[in-house]
């Protein structure tokens, strides 16, 4: 088990996921916890959400790597309270000078101004339209967002540009969204991805502790699906020797709550990731924790992780190829594999704003 400076007690950090806060990658100075030497009972404090706002320069993100189906992502928060321990994008927070553990899920970034910003950089004469991913690195429906909105702002500049998205979530308040969803989804603008990692409500409630509830993410599937919105499913992470055992059942519910795709990728442990998920599996599954962790590194040539592109998603080996072939059997018999039709970036257009010339013709 990892040593940390920084462990929290497991009663200060009920419902959240991570163990301990310690210091970000790039801080030249660790704060370490130690006891004051007085020997009188203290009350333990529950671990509260802490949000600050920024107000960015730009929006939209532009990436370059070569095994990812996009160039270009959003993200309306910095952070997730959503907890997911595994999440590769806990290493992000070093960024801020906040740690990958505790603080990812606890110390949030709103950016009130989002939509503002991306209308000005749509409206440029450079701009060059192409699907937007929104989601990929933190959820843009975690629960901060049923108070602030800026998702929602987002959604009506992408409406009123008629810009395609994609969106990741687990958060079944795109629910609200439905009004602005489905019309854009009748132009072919829009399509979402709902990540759905186990069927076990309890082990779903320690993986990600704030997130919404196996069946309660379904039921959004059959939503979005009955509005007409196209939905994937997203059988992700794959935790070897925990939730693999599960991979065709999660594919049958998925299916038949609506979804019209399925797709698949394995537990990642990048950075500060992997030493919080060891204490986690430590924690909460301890028989289990040699046999999980061997099969990730014999998928990533001894290590916890290989970052290497077109292995870092799935890793390689037979565990690796037998997990590849489920999925493509499954896939096939629930009509989860057939081509999907793609965004529609055709009908991008600037609308007009005030003081703008209007044509005559």
């Amino acid at each position: 088990m990892t040593r940390h400076l920084n462990p929290v007690e497991r009663d200060s950090r009920r419902g959240r996921g991570a163990a301990s806060c310690d210091s970000g990658r790039f801080e030249r100075h660790a704060r370490e916890l130690t006891h004051d030497g007085w020997d009188i009972p203290e009350e333990t404090a529950l671990l509260r959400t802490d949000v600050r706002e920024e107000r960015p320069r730009s929006l939209i993100n532009y990436v370059r790597s070569p095994d990812i189906p996009f160039d270009r992502t959003i993200n309306p928060y910095r952070g997730c309270e959503h907890g997911c321990i595994y999440c590769f994008a806990r290493p992000t927070h070093a960024y801020l000078n906040l740690s990958p553990g505790l603080d990812f899920e606890t110390k949030l970034i709103a950016r009130p101004h989002a939509a503002e910003v991306l209308a000005r950089e749509l409206r440029a004469p450079r701009y060059r339209v192409a699907p937007i991913a929104i989601g990929t690195n933190t959820d843009p429906y975690q629960p901060i967002e049923r108070d602030r909105g800026i998702m929602r702002q987002i959604l009506e500049v992408l409406r009123a540009f008629r810009h395609p998205v994609g969106i990741v979530t687990k958060g079944t308040l795109i629910e609200r969204d439905i009004d602005i969803l489905a019309p854009m989804a009748a132009e072919g603008l829009v399509r979402v991805g709902l990540s759905v990692t186990t069927l076990d409500a309890q082990l779903a409630r320690r993986l990600e502790p704030r997130a919404p509830a196996p069946a309660r993410r379904l039921a959004a599937i059959g939503r979005l699906s009955a509005a007409g919105i196209p939905v994937r499913l997203m059988v992700s992470p794959v935790v070897p020797a925990l939730t693999d055992p599960e991979m065709e059942r999660i594919m049958e519910a998925g299916a038949a709550a609506g979804a019209d795709a399925a797709s698949w990728i394995m537990l990642r442990l990048p950075r500060e990731v992997a030493p919080l998920w060891r204490d986690w599996l430590e924690e909460y599954y301890p028989d289990r924790a040699g046999r999980i962790m061997n099969r990730l590194r014999e998928m990533h040539r001894g290590k916890d992780y290989d970052s290497a592109w077109h292995r870092r998603m799935r890793g390689e080996g037979p565990y690796a190829e037998v997990i590849g072939h489920r999925f493509k059997i499954a896939a096939r018999r629930l009509g989860l594999d057939r081509p999907t039709a793609p965004l529609q970036a055709g009908l991008f257009r600037v609308p007009p704003q005030k003081g703008d010339q209007l044509a005559l013709f």
